[in-house]
């Protein structure tokens, strides 16, 4: 299972890179693997400012549809076009091409909060 040393993660299996006052968010390679296809995905928050562990959307796969909850605070900048025009990205590239939103932080420090990529691994087994 892949889970880059360079992000922060979820209990609720998304992650997040920070750059700045922005954060990148997306769900793991195990929640993409769980899911299975994905056929669509909906981000109907795009301007909101979203409070940590607030569902931002939601990820279509073939047999089931999951809530996504975004694991910092802050304003969701964007949906990433890329994802609604093919949201099959998400399976093949969930960690690059296939980031879910753009986010300004309310409170880079949040984050700190986040699980490393060891505890990640260790939630997952």
């Amino acid at each position: 299972m892949n889970v880059p040393a360079n992000l922060k993660y979820s209990k609720d299996h998304e992650w997040c890179r920070i750059e700045g006052d922005t954060a990148f968010i997306g769900i793991t390679d195990f929640a993409q693997s769980q899911l299975g296809d994905i056929v669509f995905v909906d981000v109907p928050t795009v301007g909101e400012t979203l409070s940590a562990e607030e569902v931002f959307g939601s990820i279509e796969a073939v047999k089931t549809v999951s809530d996504a909850f975004i694991p910092v605070s802050g304003e969701v900048l964007e949906f990433n076009p890329a994802v609604d025009a093919d949201p099959a990205i998400v399976n093949r590239d969930p960690y690059g091409e296939g980031w879910i939103i753009k986010v300004k932080l309310a409170d880079p420090k949040e984050a700190d909060s986040l699980l490393t990529d060891a505890q990640y691994k260790e939630l997952i087994g």
